[in-house]
């Protein structure tokens, strides 16, 4: 067999390594976040925009929005029925479990009226108990796959599934809605953080 002769391949492989690049990602708040977004069943999604949750001065965790195509009106996003994701990079040292509860519980309430809020209880309920104290550095996804659901991922782990696209809505309208937990956080989401016109 004919010896192969050192270094022969390493230049092409390394063009095509330096080629490629380290994956792009955006820098909030000391964290990065990537530009592009991969979903179980192989979806790609870019980027839509990332900003800071902040109560009482304190950074609490960046999030981010991915979609399919950017879009900068909360009513478009909300209205849109295909895959999405949302990001949450925790900051804060630690949130505990029912400071989470409490937070789902009151962006879902803002949002919907009674009878909305009552038909997706179960759920929320569900929703809630996939939850543990979260400390920083670690990472909770929401993607929404159609057909199948909202995927929760905590720390790249698959927590559970809750289904429904009514669920995934008021789910969003706790960052994008009227009554938004973080009015800073949904402009930035939205990419709108010279504030355009709300929705």
């Amino acid at each position: 067999m004919r010896k192969m002769r050192p270094g022969v391949l390493f230049p092409a492989a390394l063009a095509v390594v330096l080629a490629a690049g380290p994956a792009a990602s955006r820098e909030v708040g000391g964290v990065q976040v990537p530009e592009t977004a991969r979903l179980a069943d192989g979806t790609e999604l870019v980027l839509n925009g990332a900003g800071l949750r902040t109560k009482f001065f304190f950074k609490i965790y960046a999030g981010a929005l991915y979609l399919r195509r950017p879009l900068h009106e909360a009513a478009a996003v909300l209205a849109d029925p295909g895959p999405k994701r949302v990001l949450m990079h925790f900051i804060y040292k630690k949130v505990e479990r029912h400071k989470l509860v409490e937070a789902w519980e009151e962006g879902f309430r803002a949002n919907l009226d009674e009878a909305a809020h009552a038909a997706l209880a179960p759920r929320l309920a569900r929703f809630n108990a996939l939850f543990p104290d979260l400390h920083r550095d670690e990472t909770v996804r929401l993607d929404y796959l159609p057909g199948q659901g909202t995927q929760v991922w905590i720390n790249d782990r698959l927590a559970g599934t809750i289904p429904g696209a009514d669920f995934h809505r008021a789910l969003l309208a706790v960052w994008l809605g009227e009554s938004p937990a973080d009015w800073e956080l949904k402009e930035a989401m939205l990419a709108r953080e010279d504030g355009g016109t709300s929705d």
